[in-house]
């Protein structure tokens, strides 16, 4: 069975890009060297980062850091398991300001994890970036984007283009100077030849889409 390794070679990766995309490479060397994210070597919990993402979503990083934090205080724990989030009741938990849908779907992410339907880090690295995905959006609260990032940020999979996300496809459009975005299907057209790493370019594109003379605070993009 094969495995992928966690992170890819950045100096490659550029080096592809560069020479498949030149609209592409232009903006790279204006930004700059995008280096190895450091989370791709760091293990972690798949249930504790599915259960961050959920808390994050549709919130500042600052607000989500905030509930997460009495969330952690509730439960004495800095990991959000299944088990240690099992410790509080439903009241405990909303106190902390989660809404009651992102409950239901803590609630539904532990009763999977519990019946291990959540393949762990190992597994996952014997695993098809379409079966992770396949395999973690049952869970409520949980869709494609959300797994990709996982793919991305803490897996470092190389070839990873996340289509659906607005700075993506903001960024394809300034690079080919398109007065509109291009659909999703159309970009993964256009990505194609950016394989097999979409990842790095998707690294660019968000800069791209954020890109001004004068620098702004990075947009937090992953689980945390």
């Amino acid at each position: 069975m094969a495995r992928h390794a966690r992170g890819f070679d950045v100096e490659a990766a550029q080096a592809h890009l560069s020479r498949v995309d030149k609209k592409l490479a232009a903006w790279m060397q204006r930004i700059g060297r995008i280096e190895a994210d450091p989370r791709w070597k760091k293990p972690f919990d798949v249930c504790d980062a599915l259960a961050r993402a959920i808390l994050y979503q549709q919130l500042s990083g600052k607000a989500a850091a905030t509930i997460v934090g009495r969330v952690e205080t509730a439960i004495v724990s800095d990991k959000l398991h299944a088990d240690t989030l099992g410790r509080v009741d439903d009241a405990t938990i909303r106190a902390c300001g989660v809404s009651g849908n992102k409950l239901l779907a803590l609630r539904d992410l532990s009763a999977r994890a519990q019946r291990g339907e959540i393949p762990d880090a190992r597994r996952m690295a014997t695993m098809s970036d379409d079966d992770v995905v396949q395999a973690l959006v049952p869970v409520r609260g949980i869709g494609r984007w959300t797994v990709e990032m996982m793919l991305m940020f803490r897996l470092g999979r190389p070839d990873v283009l996340p289509v659906d996300d607005l700075g993506i496809r903001k960024g394809a459009q300034r690079v080919d100077r398109r007065a509109e975005m291009q659909t999703p299907r159309a970009l993964a057209e256009r990505g194609e030849r950016w394989g097999p790493y979409r990842t790095y370019a998707s690294l660019y594109l968000w800069r791209i889409a954020d890109f001004a003379e004068t620098p702004k605070p990075p947009i937090k993009r992953s689980q945390g």
